[in-house]
This record gives structure tokens, C-alpha cells and sequence, in this order.
């Protein structure tokens, strides 16, 4: 790998990764994104009840589907393999799907790896305020149209997100969410996962259905110089809310759980112990 060719941003994001993972900052994001306008409710159909968001949906998911299967074709977007594909079961009467983020393509991967199992055609992906209000061209058309679920800094925007993931659980939908929140690019380790995603699946009485990306790298480049990641989907087996507990703890229970899964998993196939390099570790 040549140095000299390197993408500066992509350098500048891999070392602020490392600063925000020795500082314990697990949750951020480190993507050189522009301050996002707020989403205000008027601006986004959850549920995608307006004709007019019908037609756009349509549009956008015959448009995604071709381009992101395009790159299959041509080797740019590699999927060696999924591992699990007998739980798949769980997401026959509604479920929340998680998975580690850290590319911008890794949601058509979740997709792609489990749609002949969803029960309805969509996969719905809860995604950050401002991929929805500030991202431009073809991926700003995707993130408003595919089957997105904003998340947004709006009292009131947020109120109508809660009603409308719980009203598509129920009527069994599948809804992707990153525990991890922001992407971190090509980063290998499961992080600590918040508990927000966990609360609507137990909420909804939904199982999770946690899963996890594994990477190796390809001899190819990519357009930033470095190696083009192969990717494994691994599925693990789905969790159910335990009914006998509260919704704080239940959902705690289900959060605690599903790390533990991917913890296992990253530890299995990268044949080493999950660390975190932190502060504290150095000492």
C-alpha cells in the first residue's frame, strides 16, 4: 500500500478513530459531515402514507437495487459469504435487526443478505438527522426514499419516529438499526452498544436479531488506496424480550445479550480477544 496515494480524509477519519477509541468515545461520529439543518415533522413520512412518497419509495428502491447490485457484479462490493441463515425464522412476525457500522454500503449488505427471508419486501433502516436533510445526489435520494427512518433533534419529529417504528414492528416490518450509532469506516470491532433500539423491540414484544460483519482484505484498492474489504454477514440467533422483566431492564438484558453475541463472533473469526485501546488499558 502506498502511502503517498492515500485519500487524506480517509487518513484523517482512521486516525480520529483511534483518538476517540483511546479516549472511550464510542458513539461518535468521525466523518467530516457538515453541521445538519434540524428535521422538523412536516418534512418526513414515516410511514410513507402520501402518494407522492409511494412513487418516490418505488423509484428509489428499483434505482438501489440496480446500482448497488452492479457493484456486485463487478467485484466492487464483495459478500464471500452468510453464516446463520437458519435464524432468519425470527423476523417472520416483525423484528429489529442490528448490525456494526462502518460503510456506507453496509446496509445494502444486511439487505441483501437477508431479503428472501423478510415476510414484506422492504427492509427499513433507522439512519442519522443529517443523511436525511443534508446528504446531496443519488445517496441524499436514497436516504430520503429507501425505507428510511430519521432520527432527528426535533421534540416533536422524534415523537412521531417512536409511533411510527412501533406501528411497523407490529405490523411486521423489519427495522434495521446501528446499537453502535455513528460509522466508524473500516473499523473491525463490535462497539458498545446503546440501548435505544433494544427499548422498541421490547416495546413492540419483537425479537432482535443480532448479526455482524466480519472483513478481510482484498489484493484490489479502492479509490481511497486502500484494500477493497470482503465481507462475511454472520447471523446470530435472535433474542426475545423477557416478558417478566420491565422495559429498562428487559431491554438492558437484550442490549447486554446481543454485544455478548458479536463480542463472541469478532473474537471467533479474528482469532484474538476484543481490547479496546483506551486510556486506561495504556496505563
Amino acid at each position: 500500500m502506498d502511502e503517498t496515494k492515500l485519500s487524506p480524509d480517509r487518513v484523517e477519519v482512521l486516525k480520529r478513530i483511534e483518538q476517540y477509541e483511546r479516549e472511550g468515545r464510542f458513539d461518535e461520529d468521525v466523518e467530516n459531515d457538515p453541521e445538519a439543518p434540524e428535521l422538523l415533522p412536516d418534512q418526513v413520512d414515516y410511514l410513507c402514507e402520501k402518494f407522492s412518497s409511494k412513487v418516490s419509495r418505488r423509484i428509489a428502491n428499483f434505482v438501489a437495487d440496480h446500482y448497488f447490485l452492479k457493484l456486485i457484479k463487478k467485484d466492487k462490493l464483495v459478500i464471500d459469504e452468510v453464516q446463520g441463515e437458519e435464524h432468519l425464522h425470527a423476523l417472520k412476525n416483525g423484528a429489529i435487526v442490528t448490525c456494526n457500522h462502518f460503510h456506507a454500503y453496509d446496509n445494502y449488505v444486511v439487505f441483501h443478505c437477508i431479503r428472501k427471508a423478510l415476510p414484506h419486501k422492504y427492509l427499513y433502516k433507522v439512519i442519522r438527522e443529517g443523511n436525511y436533510t443534508n446528504f446531496p445526489g443519488l445517496y441524499g435520494f436514497f436516504f430520503r426514499n429507501c425505507n428510511t427512518l430519521p432520527l432527528s433533534s426535533n421534540r416533536r419529529t422524534m415523537i412521531n419516529f417512536m409511533s411510527a417504528v412501533n406501528t411497523l414492528l407490529k405490523r411486521g416490518e423489519t427495522i434495521l438499526i446501528y446499537p453502535e450509532q455513528g460509522m466508524w469506516w473500516n473499523y473491525k470491532k463490535p462497539r458498545p452498544f446503546k440501548i435505544g433500539g433494544f427499548k422498541m423491540a421490547y416495546r413492540a414484544g419483537v425479537p432482535v436479531l443480532p448479526t455482524f460483519i466480519t472483513m478481510k482484505d482484498d489484493e484490489r484498492l479502492d479509490e481511497s488506496g486502500y484494500p477493497i474489504q470482503r465481507f462475511t454477514y454472520h447471523i446470530m440467533p435472535p433474542i426475545y424480550p423477557d416478558t417478566t422483566l420491565g422495559e429498562k431492564a428487559g431491554a438492558e438484558k437484550m442490549k447486554d445479550e446481543a454485544y455478548a453475541l458479536c463480542k463472541a463472533k469478532y473474537e471467533e473469526v479474528y482469532g484474538v480477544p476484543l481490547v479496546y485501546e483506551t486510556k486506561e488499558e495504556e496505563k
